[in-house]
Formats: structure tokens, C-alpha cells, sequence
């Protein structure tokens, strides 16, 4: 006689079965584990701008012995988050895509702030400037890029489309990733940005989603991403507008670039 324990039973060894057998399931127990070590973690901040580091620098921003990084680095590639490169007898590593800046930066929106006090000026002045202006992978984050993100709606470049959830909240709430929103360029976007260089129709062409976006985690607000927030901070460099810092992550305006920005997307950045 088939009982409603033995239905209940079954359908408990068949959802067994299949989560098993099914290959797709992403395993977020494993990646939680990886980013869990506070060193390993330490270095993958240091490779959000996007660039190659040494393993000697991502040892010193992690505290920890060049062999040890070594081993920590070694786990971080053989899980996908981090690739190797070589020049010559060195080797560096850096980021394995975008969306593991994303993620990085999704999980610093929700992990609790540091308990370690600032008490250098160094270590004051270095939180200052990410917050102000940094590269999340390879766009730009902190004020800078959210002030950006600010223009390119308010002057009708980019459009927002909110989802059913995120037509609920209010327009001074903090973004999340809970109310999500579809952006997309629009006409005179593609006008203004062809008109400051960037070739708009190689963006469509390519694989790379044109505009994404992230929630930036001191800003509380969404920045620029994908192949156009790419591309902005490219050309941004291009025009000695921006110049990476001493700290990783961080970038400094430069004073031609604060008056680019200003005439280009009229935005006042102070000095």
C-alpha cells in the first residue's frame, strides 16, 4: 500500500538523486571556504582594480610569508577565482573575470565593517581614497563612480527600467541587490559616448553585456559596469584623467581630469 510516508520518502531519495547527479549546482559551501581565510580574502581585494600583481605584493597586502601566499594563491586558481601569468621567472596573478570583482563587491555591500581601528595616517588617508575614487575590476567604483552613474541617468544617456520589486522602494533607500533594475543605453547616450571616443557599435558586437551594474559597497548606490563602464575608465586613462595610486584599488583625478569630467558630463568633483 503506497502511504503518504512512503510518497514523502521517495520524493526525498529522488531530490537526493538529483542533487548528486546534477553537475550545475554551484558550490557556494567551497568558494564561502576560500574567501573565508582573511588572508585569501586580503588578496583578492588587492586584485579587484583588474591588474596583475606580484606574488611578493599580494603577500605583503595579506601579512603573510611570500610561500604562504604562494599556497593560498595556488587554491584561490585552482577554484577559478584567480589566474596565473608569467614574465619571465616571475609570476603574477590576477582576477579570473569580472564576475568575481562583482561578487567581491556584492559580498562587501553585506559583511560588517572592520573591527580593526585606523590609527595611522597612512591607513586613514588609504580609506579616504577608496572610498573617494577605486577600480572595481575594470570600471570605476567609490564617489567618483557613482557621481558618473548619477550624470549618465540624470542626462538621459542611460535609462532605468525597475523591476516589480524595486518599484516598491524609495528613491533615498540604499540600493541593494534585493531591488534590482535593468539599465540600458539609450540614443543620446550613444551619441554623447561615440562623440568622447568609445566605439559604441564594438560594445554591441561583442559578448560582454554593454551596461551593467553594482551595488557599490561605501556608496551604498549603483555604479557603472560592464562593457561601457569598461570602457569609460579606458578612456578615462586614456586622457590622463585618472591615475592609479600607490594602494591597489585605488585611483586619483587628475586636475585635467577633474575639468574633463566637469565640461564632458558636467559633474564638480572637489580637489
Amino acid at each position: 500500500m503506497d502511504t503518504g510516508a512512503d510518497r514523502a520518502e521517495g520524493r526525498a531519495t529522488n531530490q537526493a538523486t538529483n542533487q548528486a547527479t546534477d553537475k550545475t549546482e554551484p558550490e557556494l559551501a567551497r568558494a564561502a571556504r576560500l574567501l573565508a581565510s582573511a588572508s585569501r580574502a586580503r588578496m583578492l581585494k588587492a586584485l579587484s582594480d583588474g591588474r596583475p600583481l606580484a606574488v611578493t605584493v599580494l603577500a605583503a597586502e595579506a601579512g603573510v610569508s611570500v610561500p604562504t601566499a604562494s599556497v593560498h594563491l595556488t587554491q584561490l586558481a585552482e577554484a577559478g577565482l584567480v589566474r596565473a601569468e608569467h614574465s619571465g621567472r616571475h609570476r603574477y596573478f590576477r582576477l579570473a573575470g569580472p564576475d568575481v570583482a562583482a561578487a567581491l563587491e556584492a559580498l562587501a555591500v553585506i559583511a560588517p565593517p572592520d573591527p580593526t581601528p585606523v590609527t595611522t595616517l597612512r591607513a586613514h588617508s588609504r580609506h579616504d581614497a577608496l572610498r573617494r575614487s577605486r577600480t572595481c575590476y575594470d570600471h570605476l567604483a567609490g564617489s567618483l563612480g557613482v557621481a558618473l552613474m548619477g550624470a549618465f541617468l540624470g542626462q538621459g544617456l542611460l535609462r532605468q527600467e525597475k523591476s516589480d520589486s524595486a518599484s516598491g522602494s524609495r528613491p533615498d533607500q540604499p540600493a541593494s541587490f534585493g531591488r534590482q533594475a535593468t539599465y540600458h543605453l539609450t540614443p543620446r547616450g550613444t551619441e554623447r559616448f561615440t562623440r568622447f571616443g568609445i566605439d559604441v557599435d564594438e560594445l554591441v558586437q561583442g559578448r560582454r553585456p554593454v551596461v551593467r551594474y553594482c551595488v557599490d559597497w561605501s556608496e551604498r548606490r549603483h555604479h557603472l559596469a560592464g562593457a561601457l563602464g569598461a570602457a569609460v575608465a579606458a578612456r578615462f586613462f586614456d586622457l590622463d584623467w585618472l591615475r592609479y595610486g600607490v594602494s591597489p584599488r585605488v585611483v586619483h583625478l587628475t586636475d585635467a581630469g577633474r575639468g574633463g569630467v566637469r565640461d564632458a558630463f558636467a559633474i564638480e568633483i572637489a580637489g
